[in-house]
């Protein structure tokens, strides 16, 4: 029997630091060497995902974007998901309702940009733009057209929970998009996340499945983001520091993060 194991990097398979420990890299390389098919789903995009995962040895492609995009470690994209004009106005107008101005994610010209309105920017989206101050993906622009102009395929409206709880609730309502309101794991912000309907770890893990013709899923996490992701694993296990309602939906739950769990029940359970 094939099968697949996949794991959240944030919270679960890196520690609280953000990084890899060494004892993961090793564990996990040597049971990737003897066959072991493994991979990583996140919310990350692939450029941020792959530095703190350099050190694996990957041989299959990744989950980025919390199911937007199954990609090689090369940026080949095998599978990709977008929103349709429809949809995309239809963000713009409640997005506008609510007077949140976010970063929007779009595909301009082949190049990825993640675009926000100068001077609308919250104190939470001033962060992000100071950590990232060189990337060039960032884009600023001067009105909501511009914002959303390109193909549209991730949203992040950033601030505090009460200021994003109302309109992630009206998002849920229309049941055209998939929704995610969650603390961000390194800082205080809170973030609402929007995606197409279908994007979600679940869905993207069964494509991923059907792509590399695998019999089983063995899946872990620790955030509310992993639900649909444990839902659709034959087993799924919750880092001992995982959100409770995950560990609800969980097999078992394993040591956590900071104790290389998930290299611990792999080499015990392989």
């Amino acid at each position: 029997m094939k099968t697949l194991y996949v794991t959240d990097l944030d919270g679960t398979l890196l520690n609280n630091d953000g990084k890899l420990s060494e004892y993961s890299i090793k564990t996990i390389n040597n049971l990737v060497e003897k066959g072991m098919y493994f991979t990583y789903a996140t919310s990350r995009s692939l450029q941020s995902a792959s530095k703190v995962t350099r050190d694996l040895l990957l041989n299959l492609p990744v989950i980025t974007r919390n199911g937007i995009f199954i990609e090689n470690i090369n940026d080949e994209k095998i599978y990709s998901l977008k929103f349709s004009e429809e949809e995309k106005y239809l963000i713009m107008e409640i997005l506008e309702k609510y007077s949140i101005y976010p970063l929007a994610s779009s595909f301009i010209n082949g190049e990825e940009k993640r675009s926000y309105i100068k001077n609308k920017e919250n104190e939470a989206i001033k962060d992000v733009l100071n950590i990232w101050e060189n990337d060039s993906r960032y884009r600023p622009v001067n009105n909501i057209k511009e914002l959303y102009y390109g193909d549209l395929f991730y949203i992040r409206c950033i601030g505090e929970e009460k200021s994003l709880i109302d309109v992630y609730k009206y998002l849920m309502e229309t049941n055209k998009f998939s929704c995610l309101l969650q603390k961000e794991y390194y800082s205080e912000h809170y973030w609402c996340e929007i995606l197409p309907k279908k994007a979600t770890k679940g869905n993207t893990i069964l494509k991923l499945k059907e792509i590399i013709k695998c019999n089983k899923i063995i899946s872990f996490g620790d955030g509310l983001n992993d639900i649909d992701m444990f839902k659709v694993s034959d087993e799924s296990y919750a880092v001992e520091n995982a959100e409770e309602e995950l560990k609800k939906n969980a097999t078992g739950i394993i040591m956590s993060n900071n104790y290389d769990g998930v290299a611990k029940w792999l080499i015990k359970n392989k």
